[in-house]
């Protein structure tokens, strides 16, 4: 009789993936490596993803779901960044493979939802559309994934990770009644156009020359 298909046997090798890379980072993830830990065999892993960067994108797509699934029950700004520093915590590795080059392709490409989620909240509360609050937004996603490496990376236990995690919604707090009065503070230049962030292969870093600083700061004006 022949051998059943493991129905978990995809969900294994993303876990295995993801303690392997947090252990040794991409260089450890050998498509035989991967099957070791996961209890199964290579060839079965290349049944399911073609090389080591398939299957990091099934795990960055996998920890995408499961992040916004656990957001999407929220009802304010403030909720889900809670939401989202405890899911990191619970989730410290494959959130750190999440957030791995982030910025860059493919990741930069593919679909951002929880970012998406977080910039309508901040339109529900500020008036305007989503795209008006992404400077604000970026600020909050900074903050909030800063907070959680930190405790992640730095190793934050007890009185020192409950002050950091209370701290950053302190200060997210704050931001959101400075942005609420118009009365936040801009530096450098205005939003390019061509940064575009959460819109999947439409997403951009922008151009070089929409770069630039300003020492002073102005007040921020939607």
């Amino acid at each position: 009789m022949p051998r059943r298909p493991d129905p978990e046997v995809e969900q294994r090798i993303l876990a295995a993936a993801s303690r392997l890379w947090a252990r040794g980072g991409e260089r450890s993830l050998t498509m035989r490596a991967v099957a070791k830990a996961a209890g199964t065999t290579t060839p079965t892993v290349y049944e399911r993803f073609r090389d080591r960067q398939d299957i990091l994108k099934g795990l960055r797509l996998r920890t995408r779901r499961e992040l916004f699934a656990t957001l999407r029950r929220t009802r304010s700004l403030r909720d889900a960044i809670q939401r989202q520093l405890q899911f990191a915590l619970d989730n410290s590795h494959a959130y750190e493979v999440l957030f791995d080059g982030v910025g860059r392709p493919p990741s930069l490409h593919e679909p951002w939802p929880s970012f998406n989620l977080m910039r309508e909240r901040l339109a529900q509360e500020l008036g305007g559309t989503a795209r008006e609050h992404n400077r604000l937004m970026l600020a909050l996603w900074c903050l909030m994934h800063g907070t959680a490496m930190l405790i992640i990376r730095g190793g934050f236990e007890g009185a020192l990770r409950t002050q950091a995690i209370h701290a950053c919604l302190d200060t997210v707090d704050t931001v959101m009644d400075c942005a609420r009065n118009r009365s936040l503070l801009q530096s450098g230049p205005k939003w390019p156009t061509t940064l575009i962030l959460g819109e999947a292969e439409q997403s951009s870093i922008g151009n070089p020359d929409d770069g630039g600083s300003s020492v002073k700061g102005k007040k921020l004006r939607r």
